[in-house]
């Protein structure tokens, strides 16, 4: 039984961490950029986006698509990079270990 009782506690133990680490990606800032670094994207660490700038000479009223291309290009890496960096956060979790399933974020 005491087994059993070590490995619960470890298991708790690994839940509060876990949450920590959720935590601190809420709180992470990560930027993506496109054009050039005409088109900046924050988002945090969960990948949520928090912010978008834009310089002044992409705002081309006769080139909407373009503007929109570079802000999904800028938004996507930006997410890439949060990614990158939850899964450097949930390694300090997991110690390692290889995950049979995606993180939801």
């Amino acid at each position: 039984m005491p087994d059993f009782l070590k490995i619960m506690q470890q298991a708790k133990d690994m839940q509060d961490r876990f949450q920590k680490v959720q935590e601190e990606l809420q709180q992470l800032s990560v930027s993506g950029s496109a054009g050039g670094g005409m088109v900046t994207a924050e988002v945090n660490g969960t990948g949520q986006i928090k912010k978008i700038k834009l310089d002044a000479s992409v705002v081309n009223p006769a080139d909407i698509e373009m503007l929109e291309d570079l802000v999904v290009v800028a938004v996507a890496d930006a997410q890439q990079k949060a990614q990158t960096a939850a899964q450097e956060h949930m390694g300090k979790v997991t110690g390692g270990l290889s995950l049979p399933f995606k993180l939801p974020f």
